[in-house]
């Protein structure tokens, strides 16, 4: 099926259908979301490197405080 004929099936789902497949796609998305955040910030993650960093910067005394 293209994305074509999923966004016409969806057209022609009733209000409270659509409202459904909504909530359906942003619970996904977070869960994808955390997901991800998840894998960024385990050991050998991605963001591992950038919070060692930060780490480093507070440890030197070489940071600005937020606000």
């Amino acid at each position: 099926m293209s994305l074509i004929e999923v966004k016409e099936t969806i057209e022609r789902l009733s209000e409270e259908e659509q409202a459904s497949l909504v909530a359906w796609l942003e619970r996904r998305d977070r869960e994808s979301w955390d997901r991800q955040i998840t894998r960024d910030f385990s050991p050998g993650g991605a963001g591992m490197t950038l919070l060692e960093q930060v780490d480093a910067e507070i440890d030197k005394g070489d940071f600005k405080p937020l606000g």
